[in-house]
């Protein structure tokens, strides 16, 4: 089980540059988002310098006992309509199992105690089941299907549309805290 003093999420740096670039352009990461071509340092550069300046979007990293693991990001950040979409990826493969839960929570966290948001949105490919899963377990529900939506290495794959809600974040939040990282630091 990992720790909760252990993992934290943090503003995106400069310094996180050339290690965001080698995560995207891990086969990995690329087999579940729609950027799955292999990313060239200026297209990289160009996306970098719109991440940080744009308003409506946060981007942060994870890190894991100080060290950089994974990235979260919101997008389409609407103050008027209290809504966002998010995305997350672990970068490396090193860690402890529950990583990706861990960071679930801290983004939800984040989204709804830290950016005010109502509704968080995000899309995930159909045969992703393994992530569709988690956010399931996380509290979303599934909102829709886009049939044919994206093209894939040749083919046309659908995409669930998933949210989750603050209504019943607080309700949830004890239950979700225990499941990440134990039921004594929820105690504490």
């Amino acid at each position: 089980m990992i720790d909760r003093s252990e993992i934290a999420l943090r503003p995106l740096a400069a310094a996180d540059r050339e290690r965001l670039l080698l995560w995207r352009n891990s086969e990995r990461v690329r087999a579940s988002m729609y950027t799955d071509h292999i990313i060239a340092p200026d297209e990289h550069e160009q996306w970098f310098a719109r991440a940080v300046r744009d308003p409506a979007s946060v981007h942060l990293i994870c890190e894991y006992r100080g060290r950089p693991v994974g990235v979260v990001s919101f997008t389409g950040i609407s103050r008027a309509h209290g809504r966002c979409s998010w995305a997350f990826y672990l970068g490396e493969t090193d860690v402890p199992k529950g990583m990706g839960a861990a960071m679930e929570f801290l983004a939800l966290s984040h989204a709804f105690e830290t950016l005010g948001v109502g509704k968080l949105c995000c899309e995930v490919f159909a045969f992703n089941s393994g992530v569709i899963r988690l956010h399931e377990k996380f509290g979303f529900v599934r909102e829709g299907r886009l049939l044919k939506h994206y093209v894939k290495n040749g083919k046309h794959e659908d995409v669930i549309c998933l949210a989750r809600f603050r209504e019943g974040w607080e309700d949830d939040k004890r239950a979700l805290f225990e499941r990440c990282f134990g039921a004594a630091e929820a105690s504490r």
